[in-house]
């Protein structure tokens, strides 16, 4: 879910690694940060809906990543993907570092760009 940079990145790379791939974006224009030669799905609907979700195949998805701007969107999704749809694989992108844990005690996946980017910094700086 989402099609920005980084979801683009991942499918194409997901794509090309020969995985079956379906992308979810509200947003028709997103769909151009995909490569030409991308032979997944692009899908057009909001993936916290149980129903687009049902639509792009979840029930047949072996993992969800949830990458758009909107930590609560990412986390709703997430939660639906995991516990409605019992998807085995689920990670979601939480920007406030804060909010990482309380969804991952939700039993979400949570990673926060911010904390992995402050821990390669702290890395290199020591490095």
């Amino acid at each position: 879910m989402g099609c920005g940079r980084v979801g683009a990145e991942l499918a194409h790379l997901l794509d090309v690694e020969g995985h079956k791939v379906t992308v979810i974006d509200v947003d028709n224009a997103s769909f151009d940060r995909l490569p030409p030669d991308f032979s997944g799905m692009a899908f057009l609907g909001d993936a916290a809906d149980e129903e687009v979700l049902r639509k792009a195949g979840m029930e047949q998805a072996g993992a969800f990543v949830a990458v758009t701007r909107d930590d609560e969107l990412n986390a709703m999704a997430a939660q639906i993907a995991k516990q409605i749809f019992d998807v085995p694989r689920v990670l979601c992108r939480i920007y406030d570092p804060l909010r990482e844990d309380f969804y991952s005690g939700l039993g979400v996946e949570a990673i926060s760009p911010t904390r992995v980017f402050v821990r390669l910094l702290k890395e290199r700086l020591e490095g």
